[in-house]
């Protein structure tokens, strides 16, 4: 659980998305979205733990799947700016549609699939020092704690930013301002480590070795 609040603090496509559906929607319809995060990550993990060799084996695809998440972030980068600079437009055009917020965390989790290589490292490490046993009922409560980690760290970008909006009363327009420059910096640092073969392909192959 610890391990999991502390991963998801670093800026990330769905921790931002998180504090623009609160400071927008609500903290009751960002928790919606919160639940779908976690709900997809814990569903990697469990899958992860029972394939590692396979996951191992999937460079190709982790490697696709970071491209995606990418754009997804350019995109809603974009999005931020365009409603910032459309008066009449409140929030990211990205985010103004009918897709409930549960569906579209599960969505954009199972699309941002960073928690893999993450995982996979941490719980090579577990296994390795005999923490992690491989029965059933240790993967379970593992998953647990690692689902309750997650909604801790995206509640504080849930709360934390709707609180800090509230206090600076910051326009709408400034919010977007302030989400778009986050989620272009949050491009860049992942664009930086696709072109240098830090991406997740390599992350879990890294991970896989030492184990």
């Amino acid at each position: 659980m610890i391990i999991s609040a502390l991963g998801a603090l670093p800026l990330s496509t769905l921790n931002v998305a998180a504090m623009q559906i609160s400071v927008s929607e609500g903290l009751k319809v960002a928790s919606y979205f919160a639940i779908g995060v976690a709900l997809v990550e814990i569903c990697y993990v469990r899958l992860s733990l029972i394939g590692m060799d396979w996951v191992r084996k999937q460079k190709k695809l982790l490697q696709w799947l970071e491209w995606i998440a990418f754009f997804i972030v350019v995109a809603l980068a974009a999005g931020s700016f365009y409603a910032a600079a459309q008066p009449q437009q409140t929030k990211n055009v990205l985010l103004q549609n009918n897709t409930h917020r549960f569906l579209l965390g599960v969505i954009m989790s199972a699309l941002n699939p960073v928690q893999i290589p993450f995982w996979f490292g941490w719980s090579t490490v577990l296994f390795t020092k005999k923490i992690l046993v491989p029965q059933s009922n240790f993967y379970n409560i593992y998953i647990i704690g690692i689902g309750t980690g997650t909604l801790i760290g995206l509640a504080v970008f849930i709360i934390g930013g709707r609180l800090l909006m509230d206090k600076l009363n910051a326009s709408q327009d400034i919010v977007n301002y302030v989400i778009g420059g986050v989620f272009s910096v949050t491009a860049i640092i992942q664009l930086v480590k696709i072109l240098t073969y830090k991406g997740l392909g390599n992350a879990v192959e890294h991970a896989g070795e030492k184990n």
